[in-house]
């Protein structure tokens, strides 16, 4: 399709003719580049597990919750068009090294002021903020350097490895960090987080590109076209909008995210109201198995085009299930419809992720990318910041026996705790899968297409 990647068409050729191996070969080194993420990826989810459970069983509030989060996620947010801009100038990989082993300092902090003491709510939002600082150099890298290892044919497969990975922190943390917690304390499952480090080090450096290339493939009079500018977002922002329906997917991605982010917020508050630490690591889990039963649908059907329908599908099945989740305090029912939650993410995430990819030539891939990082995550930014106040003010009060909305909500949601938290969730999910039929009908999405496949795969 037009503003694709810029790359030759022409596979390269060995000397007897036959393709040459630098496909696969590239598609290694993004395989072991892809192991040490799923590694950080659990290290990260064992820390965001064992937080939430520290600061809820101290504070019993969910703003104490969602105000980590929101810690986690706002300097990658806001800084994420700088990062995107640095994945385009420098070498990513050492991007990507950097911004781990700074980010491991702030986990150092945390765990310093937790070995010294009982660590306080504030040594943990601000080492959780300046973790979180420097590891918003991470992404863009990161997914600038997939497409440069891995072949535009290879989209969809690769897409759907990076959300598995990102699924890690959901499928194996939550279920180790319930039985671990009462053992080691958040002490240990910070050490473990700190000791990862080490592992994706080794496989960002093993992750070199192909023949020496330069990040995003630019030459050297593009260099110095670019050496006197200061900010150069300008590339990014006309790749981004240069389709209308690009625009209006990147807004899809920040309203699902918005919804995506008060259930991932007051899911841990609304369980631990009622459950343990162990029983929330095991729903946790067993509901992220969805992802994985998603991403595994996923590479068997191969989805190579209606892209846009399969996505509007996923969304509206996600918007259903989150309704599930909130409808009642039945833990087995919880975790069935998490679990179809977790399923239809994939079906959400890979066809935006390739047709976004698709769309988006090479060279602007990194500033591309943290201006999509910036656009869709303020959704989780605003979704992170309002949910805590809403769930402790409103909702919590309002549906505990008595309250001026148990005798209008209650007969469907129940009272008592955690039920205010499973009314926000079942709205939020009402308003999901609206969402998603409201745009079945978008005749800018309709614009949108995935890469043509190649001649050889047609026949």
């Amino acid at each position: 399709m037009t503003g694709g990647r810029a790359v030759d068409p022409t596979p390269p050729q060995t000397p007897d003719g036959g393709p040459a191996r630098a496909l696969p070969l590239s598609f290694g080194r993004f395989s072991v580049l892809w192991a040490g993420q799923f590694v950080s990826s659990v290290g990260s989810g064992l820390t965001a597990f064992g937080l939430a459970a520290y600061l809820f069983e101290r504070t019993g509030a969910a703003t104490s919750v969602t105000l980590v989060t929101l810690c986690a996620f706002l300097p990658p947010v806001l800084l994420a068009p700088v990062a995107g801009m640095l994945a385009d100038r420098f070498d990513r990989r050492l991007l990507m090294i950097a911004g781990d082993g700074l980010s491991v300092f702030g986990l150092v902090f945390i765990l310093a002021a937790a070995l010294a003491g009982t660590a306080e709510p504030w040594q943990i939002y601000a080492g959780v903020l300046f973790s979180a600082l420097f590891a918003s150099l991470l992404d863009p890298a990161y997914r600038a350097t997939i497409t440069d290892l891995v072949p535009e044919e290879q989209y969809s497969q690769a897409s759907g490895m990076v959300q598995l990975a990102g699924s890690a922190k959901y499928l194996i943390s939550p279920f180790s960090a319930g039985f671990l917690y009462p053992w080691c304390g958040i002490e240990g499952l910070l050490a473990i987080d700190i000791a990862t480090f080490a592992i994706t080090v080794a496989t960002t450096l093993v992750a070199r590109r192909p023949g020496g290339a330069r990040p995003g493939g630019r030459t050297g009079a593009e260099d110095t076209a670019r050496a006197g500018q200061t900010v150069a977002f300008a590339p990014g922002w006309r790749a981004l909008t240069a389709q209308p329906g690009t625009v209006a997917l990147v807004a899809i991605l920040a309203v699902a995210t918005f919804c995506v982010g008060f259930l991932e917020t007051l899911f841990p508050p609304m369980l631990l109201s009622f459950s343990t630490p162990q029983t929330l690591g095991v729903i946790e889990t067993t509901a992220a198995t969805g992802m994985l039963a998603g991403s595994l649908v996923l590479s068997v059907i191969k989805i190579t085009r209606r892209h846009t329908r399969a996505l509007l599908i996923g969304l509206g099945a996600a918007g259903v299930c989150v309704i599930g989740v909130g409808l009642t305090p039945d833990t087995v029912v919880i975790a069935a419809f998490g679990f179809c939650f977790f399923a239809a993410l994939p079906f959400v995430n890979t066809p935006a992720e390739v047709l976004i990819r698709s769309a988006i030539p090479n060279q602007a891939q990194g500033r591309a990318w943290g201006l999509v990082s910036l656009l869709t995550n303020s959704g989780y930014v605003i979704a992170y910041a309002a949910a805590g106040p809403l769930a402790d003010c409103l909702f919590t009060p309002a549906l505990l026996p008595g309250g001026p909305l148990a005798g209008i909500l209650g007969p469907v949601f129940g009272t008592g705790p955690g039920r205010g938290i499973g009314v926000m969730i079942a709205f939020v999910g009402f308003f999901l899968a609206v969402t998603a039929l409201a745009l079945t009908r978008s005749r800018s999405l309709a614009t949108l297409a995935p890469p043509r496949p190649d001649k050889d795969d047609c026949q």
